[in-house]
């Protein structure tokens, strides 16, 4: 095993400044021991599992903001543990640290679902490179989903793809119905006046002999409220409509 621990960690500065926790799953004692170190000598939290079963049941009852995995465990190999986590959490870095290195043997690491596949025997800083582009990415995309989407209750929109789901389920609308919902989404638990939509989702002035406002309203329930329990978008008379 090559893993150049001692010599890197006195020439590395510690480089994450966010505390991220990883699960290795690992029944490699000597392995998971080193790995453990160089990375929280590195600010990583790192929790090692040497049985494949016991990390699945770890990992999925856990916060884990990234997972490696050795294939060759017992109690469940790694692609199988893999497969698992992926059924219910999609999102979570997954890197494949493994003494399989055939092509097939990559591919079907791919394949169930890893993000990325190292083989054994490895160097420490090529895995603590593979691990920081695997945090940046997950930087971005959180960043990502921060600054464009907007939520209330089941309902999610993504403001960068122009997309709307509510409970899981997509919602196509219309360019003035996003613009609509996008207003209320910004604005929940507020009640908002017909002149006050009118002029921030239309940018006119209000017209009280026209009902645009109530019927634009009316498209967007039918399409967010239709099929749910729950109404989002209430009316107050005479004042206007309000999300709650």
């Amino acid at each position: 095993m090559s893993l150049d621990l001692d010599s890197y960690l006195c020439d590395t500065t510690n480089s994450t400044q966010q505390m991220f926790n990883i699960g290795l799953a690992e029944d490699d004692v000597k392995i998971a021991s080193l790995v453990k170190t160089g990375l929280e000598e590195h600010n990583y939290n790192v929790t090692t599992i040497p049985d494949g079963l016991e990390a699945l049941h770890t990992f999925q009852e856990g916060k884990f903001d990234l997972l490696i995995l050795d294939i060759m465990m017992p109690g469940m190999n790694g692609i199988e543990v893999c497969r698992q986590i992926r059924q219910t959490n999609k999102d979570v870095p997954i890197l494949m640290l493994t003494a399989l290195g055939s092509i097939d043997d990559k591919v079907l690491g791919l394949n169930s679902g890893a993000d990325d596949y190292l083989v054994k025997p490895f160097h420490f800083k090529e895995l603590l490179a593979r691990i920081e582009a695997m945090v940046r990415r997950l930087q971005n995309t959180t960043q990502h989903q921060q600054i464009h989407t907007l939520s209330f209750e089941d309902i999610v929109m993504d403001t960068y793809s122009k997309t709307v789901q509510r409970a899981g389920k997509d919602i196509p609308l219309t360019a003035k119905e996003f613009t609509l919902l996008e207003l209320f989404l910004k604005n929940p638990n507020r009640l908002l006046s017909r002149q006050y939509i009118a002029e921030n989702a239309w940018d006119i002035s209000f017209d009280t002999g026209t009902n645009v406002i109530d019927v634009y309203v009316n498209f967007l329930r039918n399409k967010i409220e239709k099929g749910f329990d729950r109404k989002l978008i209430h009316t107050k008379i005479g004042m206007g409509y309000i999300m709650k």
